[in-house]
């Protein structure tokens, strides 16, 4: 089977890279009868200057979007897409705005189990961000989140005491900066295609598809 590569430049405290991901779901389960995938979850942070105690997220967005009123059109028009694709966005539940780094720590380790790992703590990540109004920059939260999904918790404790793989997520969204990726989510395809924003199943299905039939063309032309 033909098997595509896909590396998604996202943040778990961007609501659009949560929809983003739930509409891939959708998409890859419309063509994996045909298309394999290979999911590589890569970093950027929304709010690098947040401190690590996180900030009052309340406060942070309305001076963002400009506004009370502002804040509540966006999270009304989420709300209505994230029911869409089976995501239950609670933005009342979310007190803080965390500093993501250490969740981005917590899934490079998971990658480096293997995809599935990395895929699984992510959907946690979103789910407790989004969902549960959880402190994702909480190490007590991110230790639940990867005992849930698998991960030795005591040796993740250890990572996140330390300054283990920091530096290397910082050199990882610089890269992807100086790459032209300056808002997120951001698919790219076989290191080749790229993708920007939350796009629907079906414009996925169909940019999935056309990627397959040129790669496949190309492969015909090698042999």
């Amino acid at each position: 089977m033909l098997r595509l590569t896909i590396d998604i430049v996202s943040d778990v405290v961007c609501p659009w890279c949560y929809l983003g991901k739930a509409r891939l779901d959708l998409a890859i389960a419309e063509v994996q009868d045909k298309i394999g995938f290979d999911i590589n979850w890569r970093p950027y942070r929304l709010n690098p200057d947040y401190p690590p105690e996180g900030v009052d997220q309340k406060a942070e967005l309305e001076k963002k979007l400009g506004g009370k009123d502002e804040v509540e059109k966006a999270h009304g028009i989420l709300t209505d897409l994230g029911k869409e694709v089976g995501i239950a966005f609670d933005f009342d539940a979310i007190k803080i705005g965390p500093n993501t780094l250490d969740a981005h720590r917590l899934a490079l380790w998971a990658h480096s189990e293997n995809r599935e790992l990395q895929d699984k703590v992510i959907s946690l990540l979103f789910k407790a961000n989004f969902e549960e109004g959880r402190n994702v920059g909480d190490h007590a939260v991110l230790l639940d989140i990867a005992e849930k999904a698998g991960m030795d918790r005591k040796v993740v404790e250890k990572l996140l005491a330390s300054d283990a793989d920091k530096d290397t997520i910082v050199a990882e969204i610089d890269a992807a900066q100086q790459m032209g990726v300056n808002g997120v989510p951001f698919f790219i395809v076989d290191h080749q295609y790229a993708i920007s924003g939350a796009q629907t199943a079906d414009v996925l299905v169909n940019a999935f598809k056309e990627i397959a039939k040129l790669k496949e063309q190309a492969h015909r032309e090698l042999n």
